[in-house]
C-alpha cells in the first residue's frame, strides 16, 4: 500500500486537501483530509507532497518520440524518462517516422518497443495515406488511439491529399481521426510567390506568411464540413488562429463528435517571440498574432478547445538553423508541459481545476481511455505531485531530459515543478530521480 498524502487534491472540479491510497497499480482510496499515523505506518511508502498539488497523471495526446528511424534527436526510453519528470504518466505517439506508421506491422513494432522502454504508458497513431485505407481498417480500435491524417505537410512526408482518399477515410473508418489541418495548395502558391520575389534563404517571419492563418482556416473549415457530412469522429490538432474558433462549438463535450486540441506553444509564444527566441519557436502550424494567442487562451476557458497537448517535437539544435525553408519545425516541450500550464494559471489565464480539466480528464474521456485520467478509486494510479518554489526557479537547457538537448523555455521562470510522478502505482520520478526499471502500460480504449 501506498499513500500520496500532505497535498491539495484537484479533481473533477473539486479542491480540497486530502489523500491518495493505492493498492498495487490501483487507486483504492481518494480521501479529504490526513491520513493519521496508523495509516500511514501500515504503508509501504508515503509520498510526502509538501502542500502541494496532487493531480490526475497528465495524457498528452501528441507527441512525436521520434522512434523509430530518427533516433539520433529523441526515442521512446530518453522521452518518456521526459514525460515523467513532466507528471505525464500517458502519450500518443505520432507516425511520422521512419519508416511511417501506416501499416499494422509497422505500428504493432513501435508497441513491441514501448513495451520495453516507454517509462510511461502509451498508444500510437496510424497514419492515413492516399493508398492505405485496407490498413487503416485493419486496426483494433480498442487498442489503438486511433488514425493521423496529415492535411498539410510537415515533417515526415505523410500527405493525405486526395480528396476521394480524404472522403473515404472520413466515412469508412469508425474512429477518432486526428488531423494536422494546413491547406496544402496555399502552403505551396505561399511558399513559391515569396521564393519568386525573395529568394530561397527566406527568414523566419516569412514562415507565418508562407503556411498563413488563411491555410489553417481552409482546410479546418473543408475538414469539419466533409466529418459534419460524413459523421466522422473527427479531432482537429493545434489550433493556432482566432480565425478557426468561429468553427468551433462549446457544447459539453461528451457530446460533441469534432473535438479540438490546443497546443502550449501556439498558448504561450507569437510573432513577437520571433526575435528574441528564432528558430527555437519555429513549428507547424506556426506560432501567430498575440491577438491570436490570446483569443486561444480565452477559448480554453470558453470550452472551444477541448484538450492541451504539447505537440513535443524534439530536434537537434543544428537543425533548427537557417531560414525558414531549412530549419526544422517543432520544439520538445513535454517535461515543462504541466509547470507551464500551471504558470499560466498563476498568472490568472485560467484556473488549476481548468488545467486538469484539459490535460487529464478531457483527453481520458474524448479518446475513452480505460480507467486513466481521474482520481477514482479503480482507476489506475497514474498520479501527479506538484510542489510549490516560491522564489521560482530558471528553466534551463542543462535540465533537460529530452535526448535534443534544448528547450524553448530556457529562461523562463515558473514557480512550481513536478515533484514526483507514479505510473500504474510505481514511483517512477521523485525530486530529479528516474526509476528506469519500471514500464508503462499500453492504453485500452472504450471502443
Amino acid at each position: 500500500m501506498k499513500i500520496v498524502y500532505n497535498g491539495e487534491i484537484v479533481n473533477e472540479g473539486r479542491r480540497f486537501q486530502g489523500y491518495v491510497v493505492t493498492e498495487g497499480e490501483i487507486i483504492v482510496e481518494v480521501c479529504a483530509g490526513h491520513p493519521g499515523s496508523d495509516l500511514l505506518s501500515r504503508a509501504s511508502e508515503a509520498i510526502d507532497a509538501r502542500g502541494g498539488l496532487i493531480l490526475p497523471g497528465v495524457i498528452d495526446d501528441h507527441v512525436h518520440f521520434r522512434d523509430p528511424g530518427l533516433t539520433h534527436k529523441a526515442d521512446i526510453a530518453s522521452e518518456s524518462r521526459a514525460a515523467v519528470a513532466g507528471g505525464v504518466t500517458s502519450f500518443m505517439d505520432m507516425p511520422n517516422t521512419v519508416p511511417n506508421t501506416t501499416t499494422v506491422e509497422t505500428l504493432e513494432a513501435k508497441y513491441a518497443q514501448a513495451a520495453l522502454n516507454s517509462l510511461a504508458n502509451y498508444s500510437f497513431y496510424i497514419g492515413a495515406t492516399n493508398d492505405n485505407l485496407a490498413e487503416v481498417q485493419k486496426v483494433d480500435y480498442s487498442r489503438v488511439c486511433g488514425v493521423k491524417a496529415f492535411l498539410g505537410s510537415s515533417t515526415g512526408g505523410m500527405l493525405l491529399s486526395d480528396p476521394e482518399a480524404m472522403q473515404r477515410l472520413f466515412s469508412e473508418v469508425d474512429a477518432l481521426i486526428a488531423v494536422h489541418s494546413e491547406d496544402e495548395d496555399i502552403i505551396r502558391a505561399n511558399r513559391d510567390r515569396l521564393v519568386a520575389a525573395h529568394g530561397e534563404n527566406l527568414p523566419l517571419r516569412f514562415h507565418a506568411v508562407i503556411r498563413s492563418r488563411e491555410a489553417c482556416f481552409a482546410s479546418t473549415e473543408r475538414a469539419i464540413r466533409l466529418a459534419r457530412k460524413c459523421g466522422t469522429r473527427l479531432h482537429v490538432l493545434h489550433i493556432s488562429t482566432a480565425d478557426e474558433l468561429a468553427l468551433l462549438s462549446n457544447a459539453p463535450l461528451e457530446d460533441k463528435r469534432i473535438t479540438t486540441e490546443a497546443c502550449l506553444a501556439h498558448l504561450t509564444f507569437s510573432d513577437n517571440d520571433l526575435e528574441r527566441l528564432g528558430n527555437r519557436i519555429k513549428c507547424n502550424p506556426a506560432v501567430k498574432s498575440d491577438a491570436d494567442r490570446k483569443a486561444l487562451c480565452r477559448a480554453v476557458n470558453e470550452g472551444l478547445i477541448d484538450v492541451i497537448g504539447t505537440d513535443h517535437a524534439p530536434h537537434l539544435l543544428s537543425e533548427k538553423q537557417g531560414g525558414c525553408l531549412r530549419a526544422a519545425s517543432g520544439m520538445p516541450m513535454i517535461q515543462f508541459s504541466l509547470p507551464l500550464m500551471l504558470e499560466h494559471a498563476r498568472n490568472g489565464l485560467w484556473s488549476v481545476e481548468t488545467v486538469v480539466e484539459k490535460m487529464c480528464h478531457a483527453p481520458a474521456q474524448l479518446f475513452k481511455i480505460e480507467k486513466r485520467g481521474y482520481l477514482r478509486k479503480g482507476y489506475q494510479a497514474d498520479i501527479a505531485v506538484v510542489a510549490p518554489d516560491p522564489e521560482g526557479y530558471t528553466v534551463s537547457d542543462r535540465g533537460v531530459l529530452s535526448k535534443c538537448g534544448w528547450t524553448p523555455l530556457e529562461g523562463c521562470v515558473l514557480h512550481l515543478r513536478v515533484w514526483a510522478t507514479l505510473v500504474n502505482g510505481h514511483l517512477v520520478y521523485q525530486d530529479g530521480r528516474i526509476d528506469d526499471s519500471q514500464r508503462g502500460q499500453r492504453l485500452t480504449f472504450e471502443h
